[in-house]
């Protein structure tokens, strides 16, 4: 009999079990002092270093790195239960790192799946919910949180490591990628929530013409995916998406012929 040896555990993933970090706090830096700023507020808060970690990529010089990139390659670095992605001109207030967890653990108990939060966000009936103190309004709430969500304002956003989803490689850019691994979540089903994380960005956004650009690249990649027609060949099957009313007619009587075979054949 062949004795296999028992499976090693990557020193990343037996950290994480043991929950030796809570958060990775992740930033894309182009001004040092803004940053240093900012860092300090979170360390006041609580994100201290027996708790948390600082992630940061130098854009100081110039775009050596975008959101979309940036994020991906600091995720993969990150040691943290749950990874933050924050702009650097955001400043912590009274919400702090127990705060933070507190807010989690509810998710946690409405949503065991979920995968990311945030302060600010769209929702599926097209209205918005908002705590945040920013230019347009100081100690903004809006909504009954939390609630879910089907976007992320980028300014603020929590990742959870069990649950985690991905980040598109073909959009790039500084701008869309709250909804983008949004729609990620979704397609992961997994949940996407709004919270009541009260803090003080201090830009008010720009919807500029890269702004724009952005938008158009994300929304001709997801058009492409979700309005074509996809028969995709496995092993097995053929999986055809979407479904027309023909195809779920045909869909359903190859199902149940199939159970019928696979109750015969397995019980």
């Amino acid at each position: 009999m062949v004795a296999f040896p028992p499976l090693s555990v990557p020193a990343r993933d037996a950290a994480d079990a043991q929950h030796a970090l809570l958060f990775t706090i992740c930033t894309l830096v182009t001004r040092p002092a803004d940053y240093a700023e900012m860092t300090a507020t979170f360390l006041a808060g609580g994100f201290t270093a027996d708790v948390a970690e600082y992630l940061y990529l130098d854009n100081s010089a110039g775009n050596a790195w975008d959101a979309y990139s940036g994020f991906a390659q600091m995720f993969g670095q990150a040691r943290g239960r749950y990874v933050i992605y924050c702009h650097q001109d955001v400043r912590l207030l009274a919400d702090g790192a127990r705060d933070l967890l507190a807010r989690l653990a509810e998710l946690d108990r409405l949503d065991p799946t979920w995968a990311l939060a945030g302060n600010a966000g769209g929702l599926a009936n097209g209205d918005a919910a908002i705590r945040i103190s920013d230019p347009h309004g100081e100690d903004t709430r809006r909504g009954k949180l939390p609630i879910r969500a089907v976007a992320l304002d980028e300014n603020f956003m929590v990742l959870r490591r069990a649950s985690p989803v991905g980040i598109s490689a073909d959009i790039g850019g500084f701008h869309m990628y709250g909804p983008d691994l949004c729609l990620h979540a979704k397609l992961a089903g997994r949940g996407v929530w709004v919270i009541d994380f009260h803090l003080r960005h201090l830009s008010g956004g720009r919807v500029d013409l890269a702004f724009c650009d952005v938008q158009d690249r994300l929304q001709r990649k997801y058009a492409a995916l979700f309005g074509r027609r996809w028969r995709i060949r496995t092993t097995a099957t053929w999986v055809i998406l979407p479904l027309g009313l023909r195809d779920r007619w045909k869909s359903w009587r190859q199902m149940r012929k199939r159970r019928a075979k696979a109750r015969e054949r397995f019980g």
